[in-house]
């Protein structure tokens, strides 16, 4: 939950910080540096963190997982909210980033069959009216913000199809994940936008913009798919769903936009769906089938295994291990040891 909780917070914070870099830029260059950022950051960073140790990395089948959810939220997402940004103020656009929460979990139920329950689905209820109401709020909107409120959803769709894809891949060293994304996603928008004619912006601009997308994109990804990796897609969803809060508080205090009675009553929405998530007690008899992967673990009760070579004992540490069929009950979430279908 703490993982889940302070990749909200960075993500959260970028939002209304970013608007202030759009002013006479082009959004598609923007979007590609913050990614730039996020993936030259995280790779010097775990470069430096293992200093020739291993981890656990990639699997030859996670890479079309990967490189599906690069295209979905590393690309197409960023320069959506970018646009979105441009047209639409910025409380009202990092409040609306909740509805990210809702497609990720509509998306992880229906398609990718993750177990959920009576509660959790209130609580995504209740989010999704809080985005309704900031998505029609009283004033009337000109045609240019109704375009940039629709932008950014369309980002937090293509988020939520990200984070179901990437949770297939979450056992694997997040910082990996993050820096290859980040790379790659941030490579390819550049690329994109100086091939449309966009200018480089002044070396403190610039700087400022990496910096950004390191700790908002990066380090929040790193932490995101952590979470991802403990709490099911869902569940962490539910949890970065705070970070529209955070987003819309730095935005009054920056542009000193005011806070009307909808945007209230919109984030009373979407906290009552928040608590309805972390307060979930979901316990059963459950079974674990026969699996092999590979992934930072504590010998726990779930990781009561042999190593075929010689071990030091420092824990947690990552290594391929295969799991035996095992019956047992106590509370879980559906993380990656917890897959199993419910009668």
């Amino acid at each position: 939950m703490a993982a889940a909780l302070a990749s909200a917070v960075l993500f959260g914070a970028t939002t209304p910080i970013a608007k202030q870099f759009l002013e006479g830029a082009s959004p598609l260059l923007v979007a590609g540096l913050l990614y730039l950022g996020s993936g030259i950051g995280v790779t010097l960073l775990r470069l430096f963190q293992d200093r020739g140790g291993s981890s656990a990395g990639l699997a030859r089948s996670d890479w079309p997982w990967l490189a599906a959810a690069t295209v979905a939220g590393g690309i197409v997402a960023p320069v959506l909210l970018m646009v979105g940004l441009t047209q639409a103020d910025a409380a009202t656009a990092s409040l609306l980033l909740n509805l990210e929460a809702v497609f990720t979990a509509v998306l992880a139920w229906v398609v990718f069959r993750e177990a959920t329950s009576r509660r959790v689905v209130l609580g995504f209820i209740a989010i999704f009216l809080g985005g309704l109401l900031l998505a029609w709020p009283g004033q009337v909107l000109s045609h240019s913000q109704s375009l940039g409120l629709l932008s950014v959803a369309a980002a937090c769709l293509c988020w939520g199809l990200d984070n179901n894809l990437t949770r297939k891949i979450s056992a694997a060293d997040s910082r990996i994940i993050a820096g290859i994304k980040g790379l790659v996603a941030g490579a390819t928008n550049t690329a994109l936008a100086v091939g449309l004619g966009a200018k480089f912006p002044t070396l403190s601009y610039l700087l400022g913009t990496l910096v950004l997308g390191f700790a908002g994109y990066g380090v929040s990804l790193v932490l995101f798919i952590v979470a991802l990796r403990h709490l099911g897609t869902a569940r962490t969803g539910a949890y970065f769903s705070t970070a529209p809060f955070i987003g819309t508080a730095i935005a009054v205090v920056l542009y000193g936009q005011p806070i009307t009675a909808i945007f209230w009553l919109a984030a009373a929405l979407m906290g009552i769906g928040v608590w309805l998530h972390v307060t979930e007690d979901h316990e059963h008899w459950h079974v674990h089938e026969a699996l092999t992967h590979s992934h930072p673990h504590e010998h726990d009760d779930h990781h009561q295994h042999e190593h075929a070579g010689d071990w030091d004992g420092i824990e947690p540490h990552a290594h391929e291990h295969q799991h035996e069929p095992l019956r047992h009950h106590h509370p879980h979430f559906p993380d990656i040891h917890h897959q199993h279908r419910h009668g």
